[in-house]
């Protein structure tokens, strides 16, 4: 049965998840350096890969709420992790 281009190209959902936590290790460990804050420079590393996920996925055309994972969920993922870093560098 042949399969269309669409599902050929994804990734398997283990590796994007792995993707995922190791771009979230790295940028744990760049925030750690930061001059500015631990949490402020997360959440400044975590807005540039908000940005840099939409934009990757509005070039390889990736379909939104689609049924297997891509760049989009990683944005709304980093946009929720996002949140939760602002919301509690506020209450410190």
């Amino acid at each position: 049965m042949p399969q269309s281009s669409d599902t050929s190209r994804a990734l398997s959902p283990a590796r994007v998840i792995a993707r995922f936590a190791v771009r979230v290790v790295l940028l744990t460990t760049f925030a750690a350096f930061g001059s500015i804050g631990f949490g402020r420079s997360l959440a400044a590393l975590l807005w540039m890969s908000i940005i840099l996920c939409a934009a990757v996925a509005l070039l390889k055309r990736e379909q939104l709420f689609g049924t297997i994972l891509n760049h989009w969920d990683e944005c709304a993922a980093f946009g929720a992790l996002f949140a939760l870093v602002h919301v509690v560098s506020e209450l410190s």
